[in-house]
């Protein structure tokens, strides 16, 4: 998504430990991860490289007050959809900033309420064996094959994806750094 934006990030897998703690709430766990995962890439890469704006994300479904993440088994997934078909949840995406030298911090939650469809069973069937819903966050894509059963969204489509472009932008600005700047262009004229 970013290379799409004009920006060539530097993708370092955090590998941290996405459990947390009994009783957050969706949108506090999202952004615990994304802050956490955020965190251990400076901490590898703020001697070499001080002036690096590091970006950690991660993304939930909350449906009815539940959060859910990738389901573990290809049943999990089967399930999560029968009880999504033909009804919204939010998907929250927690984006963390830091500057690598100073540790500075700024972060934020971008939410896009999903109204999903009323696969059949045997389409849920068949996109649970093709994989995808295991990778993702609440069992479905938008930009894959589950988008297919996704009969709508309100809000920002690049945060149900996995980074909102605009949430970004924002927290960029809290830095006094344009999102244009970023462009491998450079600035904009």
């Amino acid at each position: 998504m970013l290379r799409n934006a004009g920006i060539d990030p530097e993708v370092i897998v955090s590998g941290v430990d996405e459990s947390t703690e009994p009783g957050l709430d969706t949108p506090a766990i999202v952004a615990v991860l994304a802050e956490r995962k955020a965190a251990a890439v400076v901490a590898a890469v703020a001697e070499q490289h001080p002036d690096a704006l590091v970006l950690g994300c991660d993304s939930m479904l909350d449906l009815d007050g539940g959060a859910y993440g990738k389901p573990a088994t290809a049943r999990a997934a089967s399930q999560l959809w029968q009880r999504m078909s033909g009804r919204d949840g939010t998907l929250l995406t927690g984006h963390c900033l830091i500057q690598a030298g100073s540790g500075r911090t700024v972060s934020g939650v971008g939410l896009t309420v999903v109204r999903f469809g009323r696969p059949s069973q045997a389409e849920i069937d068949a996109y649970v064996r093709t994989g995808e819903p295991l990778a993702m966050a609440g069992a479905f894509s938008l930009d894959g094959l589950g988008g297919a059963f996704v009969d709508g969204i309100d809000g920002d489509p690049g945060n149900v994806i996995g980074l909102s472009l605009p949430l970004l932008r924002r927290l960029l600005a809290e830095f006094g750094v344009a999102i244009t700047d970023l462009w491998r262009a450079g600035p904009a004229s």
